[in-house]
């Protein structure tokens, strides 16, 4: 049986409304000349994302990769250290090393240069609740200190003065600890060489440096195997002289430049004052 088909048409009347109307040229219509000459717009422009943020997180992860672990031990880093320094062999120098990692690294750089090995001994002023937040650094006879830092915390001149002189108490105790009761080696006219394992932010490089110019040194050097990259410039004002190994800008702390970065004991600072004494 064949399909059912209407043989009707459907009425013109409900094409027409289907159909699309002719637009209409009203001659009063003030847009129609624009209608006429309008083009249709252009696509909108291409603005590529800044990506130098990214591209500058990049090489600093790649640094990390390619960087890390720069030395084994605090006795490879002092042998480094020790080649860009050959050239002060036979000045008057005196190298003083930070304790206690500091003086690890410093004993190397005494025994290639023939020069006297002492220690310096700055130390942080810690925030209220808070140590490890540094408000300055002091060593014997000197204070660096950070204004803005102590108005921020609201930090009583009562606590600033107790911790500086608890410091100051623990400063000497070090000293006469590490140089048995010996005076300091005397740096009037000497090239002072201050040397620790790495620098973090700096404050206790800038109180050492200072206390080795308080004492009469003739110039000032301070040579590390790492430092952060933004630090060494503020380093440069305080030093004669700045020698750095290694200054990447991603830093997050002195021991990820080492292999091996044990503590190091106060026996150990005894031990190396004592060998380059006898040497």
């Amino acid at each position: 049986m064949s399909g059912y088909r209407s043989g009707l048409r459907p009425p013109s009347h409900i094409l027409a409304s289907v159909a699309p109307k002719a637009r209409r040229h009203d001659p009063d219509d003030p847009l129609a000349a624009y209608r006429r000459i309008r083009k249709p717009m252009p696509p909108p422009e291409r603005v590529d994302p800044d990506r130098r943020q990214e591209f500058r997180e990049r090489e600093d992860e790649e640094e990390m990769r390619s960087s890390a672990r720069e030395f084994d031990d605090r006795t490879d880093a002092g042998r480094q250290l020790a080649g860009l320094l050959r050239p002060l062999a036979g000045e008057d120098v005196v190298v003083l090393g930070i304790p206690r990692g500091g003086v690890e690294v410093a004993a190397i750089v005494a025994q290639e240069l023939g020069a006297p090995l002492d220690v310096v001994i700055p130390k942080k002023v810690g925030a209220p609740n808070n140590p490890e937040l540094g408000l300055g650094a002091i060593a014997e006879g000197v204070e660096v200190l950070d204004p803005a830092l102590i108005e921020t915390l609201g930090v009583s001149r009562e606590y600033l003065s107790a911790e500086i002189a608890r410091e100051q108490e623990e400063i000497r105790r070090r000293s006469e600890a590490y140089r048995g009761g010996r005076p300091p080696v005397d740096l009037k006219d000497t090239i002072a060489v201050v040397v620790d394992d790495g620098v973090a932010t700096g404050g206790t490089a800038v109180a050492a440096l200072r206390w080795a110019r308080l004492r009469g040194a003739s110039r000032v050097i301070l040579a590390v195997p790492v430092a952060p990259a933004e630090g060494v410039e503020r380093l440069r004002a305080e030093a004669d002289e700045v020698v750095v190994l290694f200054a990447p800008r991603l830093f997050y702390a002195v021991g990820q430049w080492y292999v091996d970065f044990p503590q190091v004991s106060d026996r150990r600072v005894v031990e190396l004052l004592a060998r380059s004494r006898s040497s």
